[in-house]
């Protein structure tokens, strides 16, 4: 009876060492499945916060970046403004005075075959004039009909150079005017020959020489008609020629001289976009 008592409390004890070794066995398998511990989880967060920042980082740089590229166009589009202005400015100065002009040769164009047809009619009078006439009377006519050839002369060069300068040969326009005034120094169309070569230096972006030819203008013929625009031409050659100092000066006295030109417009109005690109 002991015997037997004694044998089945033994089993119990290996039944109950069987089940806590089964426990202990399953535990670390039912841990794994479990969810994750606090420490995990703040680590996951803290990751997934700094994917975040640097995303953010990342679109922010790519903003200023488009900022920049904004403001480089933003620069560009504002030199082409000024660009076309300058452009604007040139080809409103040339036809405000080509309309003047072409007034003021169509007048000597006609005034010059009246002075021939006069000087014709002259010959012809002496002739049916009696034989004792003086000799004098018959050659008195020779010296208009010799002035009114040479003006005529001097108005087609000029009008040849100044339809290559319309043509936009600016090439062939220069060397016109420069013959021009060498063989016309004194004709009435010579301060304007040195205005038209002037431009014709500027077109081509030789800026010294157009300097030196719209000086001579403004020294030679103060009071030509053209002395407003040369010197309006001569304040933007020195801008061109970065002499901004004296530019500037030179556009304020187009606008003091010549307060009611076209060309006093044009000096204020370049002068207002010079005082804004210093800002």
């Amino acid at each position: 009876m002991v015997f037997r008592l004694a044998h089945r409390f033994m089993a119990n004890l290996s039944m109950a060492g069987a089940l806590a070794s089964a426990l202990l066995f399953v535990a670390p398998v039912h841990a794994q499945n479990s969810p994750m511990s606090l420490s995990d989880r703040v680590a996951r967060l803290e990751q997934q916060q700094q994917n975040q920042d640097q995303n953010k980082v990342g679109q922010l740089n790519q903003l200023q970046q488009l900022q920049s590229m904004i403001q480089q166009q933003q620069g560009q589009i504002e030199e082409l403004q000024h660009q076309v202005q300058q452009l604007q400015d040139q080809n409103k100065a040339q036809y405000t005075d080509l309309d003047s002009r072409v007034g003021r040769l169509e007048k000597q164009g006609s005034a010059a075959p009246a002075s021939s047809a006069t000087a014709a009619q002259a010959p012809a009078a002496s002739a049916s004039a009696p034989n004792n006439a003086a000799p004098a009377a018959t050659s008195t006519p020779a010296a208009p009909a010799e002035s009114a050839a040479q003006k005529s002369a001097a108005l087609n060069a000029y009008n040849a150079a100044f339809k290559s300068l319309r043509a936009g040969d600016y090439v062939s326009s220069s060397r016109g005017f420069r013959e021009f005034i060498q063989k016309y120094p004194n004709d009435a169309l010579t301060p304007n020959a040195f205005y038209w070569l002037g431009e014709s230096y500027y077109a081509t972006t030789n800026y010294q020489v157009a300097v030196e030819a719209f000086k001579h203008l403004l020294s030679q013929y103060p009071q030509s008609d053209k002395a407003a625009d040369a010197t309006l031409k001569l304040g933007y050659s020195q801008l061109e020629m970065k002499q901004t100092d004296a530019g500037i000066d030179t556009l304020k006295s187009v606008v003091s001289k010549y307060p009611n030109s076209n060309a006093a417009k044009l000096a204020q109005e370049r002068l207002r976009r010079l005082s804004q690109s210093t800002r």
